[in-house]
């Protein structure tokens, strides 16, 4: 008996040997007491000698982020928002992809509690859906099978990476919000890095409270793109013009009306037709009432998007090297 449990703590002590040290990251606000990301941290199913938390207070995410990972000592590090809640196999869900080398980052979606108030399912149901954010619907719910992916699919506040491969390219580029991890993924990709999407590697994240909150948000999202596209220039942002075509099209289209006749309007009617089709394919899953709820929200995607990218396109860029300093704080508290 007693040789067998020998064994067993043994074998228990060479398999957590063997697994890699990471570091979890989590920027936050200065002086934020509660951070739900911590405390799912400390519940994640991993060997305490073989994690570590890092808090990083500050105002500039891109420049918290940059600072902890210089001081992380983890092979791999874990990206949370500071709201995110991982579930608790995650980490070592996310060996099993690392085992390849070639591997260089993960992520998966971040999912609306099912706790939430119904106006924020409302909004999941707008984020999930193709007609609003196209491929990028598999950020916020478990779309298909564990595939290669890109940029249009991981999102920051649920990623994984290797510390080495984000070193190499000097970690994010501090000139962005939000963004930043849009770029430094087309950067991986260009240098042959594969980067992973798992639909099962799950946090759980409120969506905005508010209906302002929500529409800003796109606004933010629209003209982190189009700063994006000016300094990271890439194809695959190529879509991401459709909606601010999209709100020029809708200001425009009464005054050529004038000229050209109700033919003008042609467009907008499929793109109605578009916006019903998607409901209907909503209300087998969603709901009814969230379904039908979230139709006028789906037009509002676009235009507080269209309207964001528009913005962004005319914003003053700052250079890193000009920025100015952003002091971060960091914390190591116990998993």
């Amino acid at each position: 008996m007693g040789f067998e449990l020998q064994a067993a703590c043994f074998t228990f002590a060479s398999v957590s040997d063997a697994l890699p040290f990471v570091s979890i990251i989590v920027p936050t606000r200065p002086g934020q007491a509660e951070i739900p990301a911590v405390t799912a941290a400390r519940a994640l199913d991993y060997p305490k000698d073989k994690l570590e938390i890092i808090v990083a207070r500050g105002k500039q995410p891109a420049v918290q982020r940059n600072a902890a990972i210089r001081a992380a000592r983890g092979e791999l590090i874990y990206f949370l928002d500071d709201d995110s809640r991982a579930q608790p196999d995650n980490l070592r869900r996310a060996l099993t992809h690392f085992n390849a080398p070639q591997v260089k980052m993960l992520g998966g979606p971040n999912l609306c509690p099912p706790e939430a108030p119904p106006l924020e399912q409302i909004f999941a149901v707008v984020l999930s859906s193709w007609l609003a954010v196209v491929s990028s619907r598999a950020r916020y719910e478990s779309v298909g099978a564990v595939r290669e992916s890109s940029e249009k699919e991981l999102i920051l506040c649920n990623m994984m990476a290797r510390r080495d491969a984000l070193l190499e390219l000097g970690g994010f580029d501090e000139s962005l919000y939000p963004n930043e991890e849009n770029a430094l993924m087309d950067d991986l990709q260009k240098r042959g890095a594969k980067l992973i999407y798992d639909p099962q590697f799950i946090v759980h994240r409120h969506p905005r409270p508010t209906l302002r909150a929500f529409c800003k948000m796109l606004f933010t999202y629209g003209r982190g793109r189009a700063e994006q596209f000016r300094l990271h220039p890439s194809p695959g942002s190529a879509l991401n013009f459709v909606p601010p075509l999209f709100c020029i099209y809708l200001i425009t289209a009464p005054l050529l009306a004038l000229p050209l006749g109700p033919i003008v309007f042609a467009p907008l009617a499929l793109y109605f037709l578009a916006v019903i089709g998607q409901t209907a394919v909503s209300l087998l899953t969603k709901g009814f009432f969230r379904s039908l709820l979230a139709a006028p929200l789906l037009v509002a995607s676009h235009v507080f998007y269209g309207l964001g990218f528009g913005r962004g396109l005319f914003t003053r860029l700052k250079s890193s090297g000009n920025k100015p300093v952003t002091e971060v704080k960091l914390e190591k508290v116990l998993p």
